[in-house]
């Protein structure tokens, strides 16, 4: 069945944590960072030596990867390698030569399944390091490092740079598309994790696992990568002058649901140590932005054929617009204050398209008489957004075959 031990911080001691992330356009709560294992002693003859050495060398590996890579992963400048890729790009490759041989302790009810004690430092946890002695385990904790390896490649993407001019700073629209590829592809990680992994994990052990891991965070993550893809393809269609208002509002209207779930997901888990509840606060301010680009692009299609002022239920969508409008800023400015502290990249896409037309159609648009001025009442009296079908989807994955040198053990 295996075992687990959770190791909780010393009083009056933290785990290192950055003091200071910088730009962030993707949420990414640091790396959880595997430690070392000795394969040898629990598997003894178990195993041919060349299979020992060689499912050591490649955790040792990612150890040191990971090591050395996770004070950097929110970091906006990144080094070349030698193979011309990015740090971040080295390590999930590493973490993908390493699933193939992983798998064959759990193939066919390995008895070596149970042998190994996996031991991982968390992010999200009360618990510092949690080990656990199943090679499943082991498997979701890689799974779950390849989609925030993901997800940081995302927030690079998305962070604007100075275009060639050396004036104004924006993200292109291949990195644009390029995000959408990383979301996706995040989301198929977590995805069947959820479906494929954790079901694989005794009860006890499951209980146990830590906030990191558990299915609430795992499918959060997973709507949170789908929402951002959207919100991307929403960007997009707001800088393109062939996209129709009801294209962009359709995107906003899935944008809702995408965020409305990933908060309920969390909304219960006792999420901590700074990254938890920063990650709670993203989700609360990612949700309020889209309500509020749901809204102003609904309203605007209630009041298409309308020269002058606004219609009562185009109005009504505004003044509910603008009462998310704030509350997603007010939330964002909680967000970066929590730490480790943080600080939002210059304004893109739909946050800039937000920040500009709502304030500006408040002023223009709405009759003198303001109508209910009270929160509760003004989204009372807020149209409903039009339900449509989500459109994106996880990006099918699958586990590799079980590496060749187990048939030769």
């Amino acid at each position: 069945m295996g075992c687990f031990i959770s190791t909780p911080n010393a009083p009056g001691e933290t785990r290192r944590k950055p003091k200071n992330v910088g730009e962030i356009a993707v949420f990414v709560p640091g790396l959880r960072i595997p430690k070392p294992v000795d394969f040898a002693e629990p598997i003894g003859d178990e195993l041919s030596r060349r299979l020992v050495e060689r499912l050591s060398a490649l955790r040792t590996r990612i150890v040191v990867m990971a090591g050395q890579e996770a004070p950097m992963a929110t970091k906006p400048r990144r080094k070349a390698t030698q193979h011309g890729g990015s740090t971040l790009a080295d390590l999930q490759q590493a973490l993908e030569d390493y699933l193939p041989i992983l798998l064959g302790l759990v193939e066919n009810g390995n008895q070596l399944q149970d042998k190994l004690q996996f031991p991982w430092l968390n992010q999200e946890d009360d618990a510092e390091e949690t080990t656990m002695a199943n090679s499943w385990y082991e498997i979701l904790s890689v799974l779950q490092m390849m989609t925030m390896l993901s997800l940081s490649q995302a927030n690079l993407l998305l962070l604007p740079k100075t275009s060639t001019d050396g004036y104004q700073s924006k993200v292109s629209v291949e990195c644009r598309r390029e995000s959408i590829d990383m979301f996706l592809k995040a989301a198929g990680y977590l995805d069947f994790a959820v479906n494929n992994v954790l079901p694989q994990l005794p009860p006890e052990i499951r209980k146990n696992l830590p906030m990191d891991l558990t299915e609430g965070v795992l499918r959060a993550f997973c709507m949170q990568s789908l929402g951002q893809g959207v919100d991307v393809q929403l960007g997009m269609a707001i800088d393109s002058v062939n996209a129709t208002v009801a294209v962009k509002r359709r995107f906003a209207c899935e944008l809702v649901k995408y965020w409305h779930e990933a908060q309920e997901n969390i909304v219960n888990l006792p999420l901590a140590n700074g990254w938890g509840d920063k990650h709670r606060l993203f989700v609360r301010w990612k949700y309020a932005e889209a309500k509020a680009a749901a809204y102003y692009l609904h309203g605007l299609i209630l009041d298409e054929g309308k020269t002058e002022g606004c219609s009562e239920m185009a109005a009504a969508a505004l003044r509910a617009a603008d009462e998310f409008l704030k509350e997603s800023k007010m939330t964002c400015e909680s967000f970066h204050m929590t730490p480790p502290l943080s600080r939002n990249p210059p304004l893109w896409g739909t946050s800039k398209y937000l920040s500009e037309k709502i304030p500006k159609d408040i002023s223009s648009r709405l009759p003198v008489n303001p109508g209910p001025q009270n929160y509760e009442m003004i989204l009372q009296t807020a149209p409903a957004l039009p339900d449509f079908q989500l459109s994106l989807k996880p990006e099918d994955f699958i586990l590799p075959s079980v590496d060749s040198s187990w048939k030769e053990n």
